[in-house]
């Protein structure tokens, strides 16, 4: 079923579909995981395949606890795409960032409490390595398409993941901002974590669209507040895929493509068929 989809594109809230594309096909699918959160609509920009999905449906219906992450990113798998630039809003926790700033993070902390983490189990145990849980070498190929597109980016800062959908107290607030958090925002985890059980390369476009409740001299986040950056940013994050894309030719030089090689630690010939099978996009190579 592969495309080869040079680039799988995951849109936040307020980008819901990637202009541009063209000699487009639409892929419902269905996962071992269940379906993704709408269908993939798979073009061409910049003479290579992109495929896009909407993280929280058509007319963004689902809360970020209800986005079903395995399905998402086993889709694209299943798509052939390498890698994967993900679109979040996000509250800043610093001065510095500021509401309508770019962040490129490249360190995350899982604050989420109700979702499943893992494409393993029920008999095949792996113990994914994410030390550096966003790679290396999409990341600044993704800031610099950000700063040739015209926007204000930041590269590097830890974003913290919680479970929404309710914006923080001001005392989480304030906790974040303690623990040394520069983000936060509500769908980061376990994208980034279940990209890297796939061997997929995982970038964060990271849209600041307030300052979360913190800052004394700024307004308390609303969903208005929100939507009002959104659509400023919408453009230039659309318009940073379009130099992204043409900034991948050259070959992968990081290690998420064989990310789940050194992680598997269940004897072969103890996995359950039924689990071999399932997860064959994944780890079949490795199991041979």
């Amino acid at each position: 079923m592969t495309e080869n989809i040079s680039l799988g594109v995951i849109g936040g809230s307020g980008l819901y579909s990637m202009g541009g594309l063209t000699d487009t096909r639409e892929y419902d699918l269905e996962t071992p995981f269940g379906k993704p959160s709408a269908p993939i609509v798979v073009g061409t920009l910049e003479g290579k395949r992109v495929g896009f999905l909407a993280r929280h449906g058509i007319g963004h219906t689902l809360s970020p606890s209800e986005v079903n992450y395995r399905a998402n990113i086993f889709a694209f798998k299943l798509l052939g795409a390498p890698r994967i630039a993900s679109v979040s809003a996000c509250g800043s926790l610093r001065e510095d960032f500021a509401p309508g700033d770019f962040v490129v993070p490249d360190q995350l902390f899982d604050f989420t409490r109700q979702r499943a983490r893992s494409f393993f189990g029920e008999g095949l145990v792996a113990h994914i390595s994410v030390a550096e849980p966003f790679c290396p070498d999409l990341s600044p190929r993704v800031a610099a398409a950000l700063s040739s597109a015209g926007g204000k980016v930041h590269q590097g800062g830890s974003s913290i993941t919680i479970e929404g959908p309710r914006f923080s107290t001001r005392a989480e607030s304030n906790v974040f901002r303690a623990w040394g958090m520069s983000l936060v925002g509500m769908t980061t985890s376990p994208e980034a974590f279940l990209a890297r059980e796939a061997g997929m390369c995982y970038a964060v476009i990271a849209h600041i669209t307030d300052y979360d409740v913190w800052h004394a001299s700024e307004a308390p986040v609303t969903v208005e507040m929100v939507i009002r950056t959104l659509s400023q940013n919408a453009t230039t994050a659309q318009e940073a895929v379009r130099f992204l894309i043409r900034d991948l030719e050259t070959p992968r030089t990081c290690a998420c493509a064989d990310a789940p090689s050194d992680a598997l630690i269940t004897r072969p010939d103890q996995i359950p068929e039924g689990v071999r099978r399932k997860l064959e996009p994944l780890v079949g190579k490795y199991l041979k």
